[in-house]
């Protein structure tokens, strides 16, 4: 499905040329498309060990180069396993853009029936939150996040607006003014992964093994990482993670606040090239306003 106005055609015929001009080793293994609600790139599942992953848009790539430079930084600091690249693929005529082969992580994205216990897992990805604001974050560090809340004013009631009949638009906007009476985040910026949504969640054996897509990590405002609150969990998930993380009161509305802007934007932009996506937000939505 196309998702993007100027979205790369990516295909198994594609996956498989590339491999076999710059790692022909793997060239025969078996390639399989993996569908998923990803938005930012194509995955591929190449035999039973790896998989490739290929930049949906070209500026997609520089998602994709800041996880090869920064994951081994962060993965001896992290509780749960994150995605670790086997090979980098450099651009070609064909496909003129980076691209990685990773190793695979056996599991299926978070939800209800895959989570042996909500509040466990709560605390789990808290634990990984906590590790991972704590890393050090070093000048060379890049920057992370969403612009303070007040200069995502009209795009979001736009969205919000733009969101029926899948959200209660009134009680959205009711939500959206209260988030913007809170003061912009100005402490030093942390570690964050930025975008702990339900498909970037790995749940294997009823827990959470690992986290994925980190191509917005880097240093900014740590409320970014508690958006989990409403988008992964429910009420008992939610209690869980805010327990173990202990937010202040106004990093936790902030943090909603975000939650509400990214969910907003999805419902209109994915409503038809990404239904399930959209399902996703909208529970997100109803999440916070019943929180």
């Amino acid at each position: 499905m196309i998702m993007h106005e100027g979205q790369l055609e990516i295909d198994t015929d594609l996956v498989r040329s590339l491999l076999a001009e710059q790692f022909p080793d793997w060239a025969e293994l078996p390639i399989t498309p993996v569908r998923s609600t990803g938005t930012v790139n194509a995955l591929f599942r190449l035999g039973d060990e790896l998989s490739v992953r290929l930049p949906l848009m070209p500026h997609h790539a520089d998602d994709l180069a800041r996880e090869l430079r920064w994951l081994p930084t962060l993965a001896p600091h992290l509780p749960l396993r994150i995605p670790q690249a086997a090979a980098a693929g450099t651009p070609t005529q064909r496909f003129p853009h980076l691209w990685a082969v990773y190793a695979w992580i056996e599991g299926r994205p978070y939800d209800e029936a895959a989570i042996t216990d909500e509040a466990e897992a709560g605390t789990a990805l808290a634990d990984f939150v906590h590790a991972l604001h704590e890393i050090p974050v070093e000048p060379e560090v890049p920057p992370a996040g969403r612009r303070p809340l007040a200069e995502l004013e009209a795009d979001t009631r736009r969205a919000i607006t733009q969101s029926a009949p899948e959200i209660d638009v009134a009680a959205a906007l009711r939500a959206w003014d209260r988030a913007l009476e809170l003061p912009p985040y100005t402490d030093p910026r942390q570690w964050i992964h930025s975008d702990l949504l339900r498909p970037n969640l790995v749940v294997d054996g009823g827990r959470i093994a690992a986290v994925i897509d980190f191509g917005g990590t880097g240093a900014g405002d740590p409320a970014l990482d508690l958006i989990a609150a409403w988008a992964t969990f429910g009420p008992r998930g939610r209690a869980a993670y805010a327990e173990r993380l202990q937010p202040a009161e106004e990093d936790w509305e902030r943090a909603r606040g975000y939650a509400l802007h990214q969910a907003a934007l999805i419902i209109p932009y994915y409503r038809i090239t990404n239904p399930d996506f959209v399902v996703l937000a909208a529970r997100t939505i109803e999440q916070l306003l019943a929180d």
